[in-house]
């Protein structure tokens, strides 16, 4: 059985069903939890909880996606706002926020409040934070050991396509390292020699769906149901069995997102 750690399921997918359509095509698939993530707190926060609840194996969390970060809805939400919205028991995490320095939809200070106060959030709900950096890795591990040395902070660097570098000061802050279906695509190695880097114990997958469908299925729109394909690479690159794979995964999803109600 299979988790998925990250992905949309209150985007549109025209054609493609709804979530819960979506949901039943993934426990088809032996998907047995998923954890839908927020990217625009005053826009999301209820689609997203509204699924959560909707479904004993499914999770939610709460936070602005650093493209949102410059927006005015984003600036009325402090970090004690957002740790009591995640009082709600289906809301497992924060995020996801981070630093995206390629797209630069919102300005870098921005960015940085932002992440700050998502940090802080963190810290005063006792919940992990899901981190998204792009062209960012100084600044990323910078934002977070100002704000969170030592304080037990935890968290997950998602749909991970950075440096090697990255991937190592994330580990050796204590977060996981999830990888997506970037890690399938053929032009990916240097993604798939890190992977095969990160201990077993700090390693997740995802789908981010509807984005980044993973190889066979590169160019639809993604989903779930395809969370296998990125777990059979990464069982590959780490010489293990499929199925092995999957448990630990699905253990450390549980590890890192405490919260969260296993269902067998």
């Amino acid at each position: 059985m299979y988790v998925d750690s990250h992905c949309h399921l209150n985007m549109e997918r025209d054609g493609h069903g709804s979530a819960p359509e979506i949901i039943a095509r993934a426990k088809a698939a032996n998907v047995s939890h998923m954890l839908t993530i927020c990217c625009e707190i005053a826009k999301e926060k209820d689609q997203v909880i509204a699924i959560a609840e909707s479904d004993p194996d499914v999770f939610c969390t709460i936070g602005t996606h650093p493209h949102e970060s410059g927006g005015e809805d984003e600036k009325m939400f402090t970090a004690e706002d957002i740790a009591k919205i995640c009082t709600h028991p289906k809301v497992v995490g924060i995020g996801e926020s981070g630093l995206d320095y390629y797209y630069m939809h919102s300005d870098k200070e921005a960015q940085i409040t932002s992440f700050r106060k998502h940090i802080q959030a963190c810290l005063l709900a006792g919940l992990p934070l899901i981190v998204h950096s792009r062209d960012a890795d100084e600044d990323t591990m910078k934002v977070l050991a100002e704000e969170a040395e030592d304080k037990g902070l935890q968290g997950v660097m998602h749909c991970f396509s950075s440096t090697a570098w990255l991937a190592q000061e994330a580990v050796k802050f204590g977060f996981y390292v999830s990888f997506s279906g970037i890690v399938t695509f053929k032009k990916a190695q240097e993604l798939r020699d890190i992977a095969a880097d990160v201990p077993l114990d700090r390693l997740l997958m995802e789908t981010d769906s509807p984005y980044l469908a993973p190889e066979p299925y590169r160019g639809r729109v993604n989903e779930p149901a395809y969370v296998s394909r990125v777990c059979e690479v990464l069982a590959e690159l780490h010489g293990l069995s499929v199925e092995e794979m999957a448990k630990i995964t699905s253990d450390n999803f549980f590890r890192l997102f405490h919260k969260a109600q296993r269902h067998e």
